[in-house]
């Protein structure tokens, strides 16, 4: 799930939201795929746990910037068996300040010196955490690829878990297999119909294809779960809104409004609003 900040910038670009969900998928030819899976690898090359630090740590305070460093300098000279303590001590920092990239990274690097269900479970997490709202189209294939990995390997620890198959068919949509991506996340919430993560990323998907009606359906379904989630609030108000339920788009934008608590996005709140009651 986004913070208020990330609203905000969702709110900002809602007016393109049309026209980037109306793009057309592409075929998936076999030139295609190896010309993606080119593209990608090439692409991969030019971020490391190391690219994507230097450029977390600009957005955080000397003192912070700092602690990151510290554990970071001691990784470089620190013995096979001091390096994991120091990787989980280094994912709890980033973790503190909200850098789901650069944690994500590190967690990778915990699960291939712990291999175990919950760690790449966690890898996948995060990496789907750093792509969903990322806009930067060269970075986002990338973590995508890595999220999908990450929950490949999962599966291999339990084939069955509803949470891994969520995000690998999460990541199929968003990389090489939208429909068997969607197949996916049907049969999840066909086994559990209020999983929450199944029923957002579907929730998206319909806004995508501007299936709204279906879209309240999934946002409805998440905000029983989590009824505090203000991102969750926003997204039914503009399923609400995109269907021509007015006075219900306004109920869930105000209380998007009072979850977040952020004077921008009440500002853009108070606009939709205004044009909603007209």
């Amino acid at each position: 799930m986004i913070n208020t900040k990330q609203i905000i910038a969702i709110a900002g670009v809602l007016l393109l939201m049309v026209v980037i969900f109306l793009q057309p998928v592409k075929s998936l030819t076999n030139e295609e795929d190896a010309a993606d899976a080119g593209a990608e690898t090439g692409a991969s090359e030019m971020f490391s746990l190391e690219s994507v630090s230097e450029i977390a740590k600009q957005g955080l305070s000397a003192n912070l910037s700092q602690s990151i460093t510290e554990v970071e300098e001691k990784l470089k000279t620190a013995s096979d068996d001091e390096k994991l303590p120091l990787y989980k001590q280094l994912a709890e920092l980033w973790d503190d300040v909200n850098k789901p990239m650069p944690a994500a990274y590190v967690y990778n690097e915990i699960a291939l010196q712990e291999p175990n269900f919950e760690n790449w479970l966690k890898t996948g997490d995060m990496f789907t955490d750093s792509y969903q709202h990322l806009s930067d189209t060269v970075m986002a294939p990338v973590l995508t690829g890595k999220a999908r990995s990450a929950y490949e390997k999962a599966l291999e620890f339990d084939k069955e878990n509803l949470d891994a198959r969520t995000g690998l068919g999460t990541s199929l949509v968003n990389g090489p297999a939208p429909m068997e991506g969607i197949t996916m996340l049907l049969e999840v919430v066909k086994e559990q119909p209020d999983h929450v993560k199944a029923n957002y990323n579907l929730g998206l998907f319909s806004m995508r294809s501007r299936q709204f009606d279906k879209a309240v359906d999934r946002f409805k379904t998440v905000i029983e779960q989590t009824p505090n989630n203000a991102e969750v609030w926003f997204y039914l108000a503009t399923s609400y809104e995109n269907i021509g339920l007015n006075n219900d788009a306004i109920d869930a934008f105000k209380k998007s409004r009072e979850l977040a608590a952020d004077p921008s996005l009440s500002q853009f709140i108070d606009r939709k609003i205004d044009e909603l009651s007209k």
